[in-house]
Formats: structure tokens, sequence, C-alpha cells
């Protein structure tokens, strides 16, 4: 089920099957930073991996002339109310852990319901997104910055951006991902070297979150 904090609305769509994991944190420090601003604000945390749905199924009814579905997306599933929830926001962050260089695959299946409806056919490809809101990317990896795959992240937040808004992006690399590396094969990875980043860095990644949670929320209100 959705966690939802507590009028500013805010929607933070997490795509890791983590509950616990580092893209929950950075989600929940920039939820921090939102609430800090204001303590009105109505926060919702979904996790994407609670949720039964597909991706775009290609039926096209979001683009039938005169139809009451045209700019909607016609599939009526477990998703459906939070598609609804997240275009009517005031912030909207969608995150995601960064697996085989990409976005998982339940945050790609999101986007294609979110967007494409509102990516409409009509000449210069016609946002029909009525709410142009603040919109945020957060992503956490692996892998240090130099090796993010920075061209697969800016063609995800293309499309963000034409159909909603240019999101602002912040990022939590080289992370620690297991409870005990003793119990992996993980050869190419320094746990101790990881354990000192996790203490020292990753609280500054933390930090970035909720100061972007702050000026976004300050941004909303203009």
């Amino acid at each position: 089920m959705p966690e939802i904090f507590n009028d500013m609305k805010t929607m933070i769509i997490n795509g890791s099957p983590r509950r616990e994991g580092n893209t929950a944190r950075m989600c929940r420090a920039f939820a921090e930073g939102v609430r800090s601003r204001r303590s009105d604000a109505s926060i919702e945390i979904v996790n994407l991996y609670d949720y039964d749905f597909k991706g775009c199924r290609s039926c096209f009814a979001c683009k039938l002339k005169g139809a009451a579905t045209y700019g909607k997306c016609a599939v009526r599933d477990a998703i459906a109310p939070v598609l609804e929830k997240a275009l009517e926001a005031d912030i909207l962050v969608l995150a995601s852990p960064v697996y085989l260089m990409d976005v998982t695959g339940v945050y790609k299946s999101f986007l294609e319901r979110l967007l494409f409806p509102k990516a409409s056919y009509e000449a210069g490809y016609r946002s029909l997104a009525a709410n142009r809101m603040q919109v945020a990317t957060i992503y956490t990896m692996n892998v240090p910055k130099e090796m993010a795959p920075e061209r697969v992240l800016e063609s995800s937040e293309y499309f963000i951006g034409h159909v909603l808004r240019e999101p602002r992006r912040v990022c939590a690399y080289d992370t620690y991902q297991f409870d005990d590396y003793s119990r992996y094969e993980v050869e190419v990875f320094d746990e101790s070297r990881k354990r000192v980043r996790r203490a020292e860095v990753f609280p500054l990644e933390l930090e970035e979150a909720r100061d972007l949670g702050r000026s976004m929320a300050v941004a909303a209100e203009a």
C-alpha cells in the first residue's frame, strides 16, 4: 500500500523492489525536504512493485478522435488511480535504481502508461497534459558517476520534459548493495571501500535529495 504522510500534493514513485533500499531512502529524504518547507504537504510514496500492472498495450484508445479516452490511458487496472493522481500532483518524483545500465522494467512500464497518452500526434506532438507540475528524477546505482548511463537516462527524461516539465535530477552512485558482502561472489568490488563510502558519501547524497525537495517545494509555491 502507498505510504501517505499527510495542501501541496507530492507524489513519489519508487521503481525499486526494495522497500528499504537506497532508492527508498532517497525518496524519503526528498519527502523530508518537502515537509521541512511545507508542514501541511500531502506526500504519497508509491512502491510500484506493490502493484499488478503492465506497460502500454498499444491499443491507441488514447489517440481516438473524439473519444472519451482521448489523451487518457484506457486500461483500468491497479495502477490506473496512481496515474491519475500523479498527473494532478504539484510535485512528481520518479525514482529508480539502475539495472543493466537502465531504469527498472516496472519503472519504464509506468512511464509508458503515464506519458504516452499525453504525448499527442497533433501538430508538433503537442502535450495534452493540463498540469505542468514540478518534476524530479532520482536514480541510484552500483557504479561510480563516470560509468553512469547518462544517455539512457536523458532519453527518458526528454519525454518527461516534453509531456510534463524538464525534471531536476539527483543521484546516488557507487551504492552499497548487500548487508553481508561475504555471502556473495563480488570480486570486482572492494567491500571495505564501499562501506566507507556508504558512511561518508551516501549521507551527502541523501542531503542532496532533501535539498531538492526543499527547493521544489519553494518552486511549487510560486
